[in-house]
Order: C-alpha cells, then structure tokens, then sequence
C-alpha cells in the first residue's frame, strides 16, 4: 500500500467522503476512514477531534468534509497542532501546503463537485511544504 491518509466526514460530507475514499484507494492509497459510515445526521466536532488528534499522533495528512467545510476546519484548529484549510480550487489548494504546511484538507460536500474535489485532493496531496525560512518562521508562530 502506499502512503496512509485519513478520512472522515459528517452527514452532509458523507457522499463526497465515500467517493474520495474510493478514488484514493484506486490510487494505491492506504486510507483510514473515520466515520461516519451513513448520511444519518452527525456532530462534525466529534469526528474532526478524533480525526485531528490521529493525525497529530501519528504525523499523517488528513481529509474532512462536511456541507461547507467550514465546521469541520473550525472544529479541527481547535487541535494543537492542526493546520487545517478549507479549500475551494486547486490554487488554494496548493497554497495551503506551500506556504501554510496544511495537514488537514477541509471540503465543503455540498457545495463543490466530486471531480473538482478530487483534483483538489490531488494537488494537495501532491504538494510539500516550501520550506523556506519566512513559511517556516510563520508556521512556527502558529504552534
């Protein structure tokens, strides 16, 4: 398997979740999936918590999404140690890794589709961190 990321979503993400999910593991990804497991309604802070403290422990990049995905990057910058973006097309996207070190990707389901989700899962997943010593600096003063 290739490199672990993790998933999870709230009711409103839930379908974008399984189709990311999907793609990601089709793509040689090894993907652990947090919930939730049906479009039953859900509280997003619960599964960002979980989600983030994982990624936090085990030094991994993670994906969540809920109808906007604006509850799910509140709720998981909360987290020492979380820097999650909430991103809407691939600049942001790149952005988000290149110059703020994102370790969480936050979608919004319900408001961009599953191929624009899934070229913006890709670019972020594709994209380092600049390393250059202003990001750094500032990424520094987050923590």
């Amino acid at each position: 398997m290739g490199r672990e990321v993790v998933i999870g979503s709230d009711h409103g993400g839930y379908e974008l979740k399984e189709y990311i999910k999907e793609y990601l593991v089709d793509s040689g990804y090894s993907v652990k999936d947090f919930g939730t497991y049906n479009s039953n309604p859900v509280d997003y802070p619960d599964i960002a918590k979980e989600l983030g403290e994982y990624v936090v422990e085990k030094n991994l990049e993670g994906i969540l999404i809920c109808g906007a995905g604006i509850g799910m990057s509140i709720a998981a910058n909360k987290i020492t140690g979380i820097r999650a973006a909430l991103c809407y097309n691939n600049y942001i996207a790149k952005l988000s890794k290149l110059h703020n070190h994102a370790n969480i990707l936050c979608l919004g389901g319900r408001l961009i589709g599953k191929e624009l989700a899934k070229e913006i899962v890709d670019v972020w997943l594709n994209t380092g961190f600049s390393k250059e010593e202003r990001h750094v600096r500032r990424i520094s003063k987050i923590e």
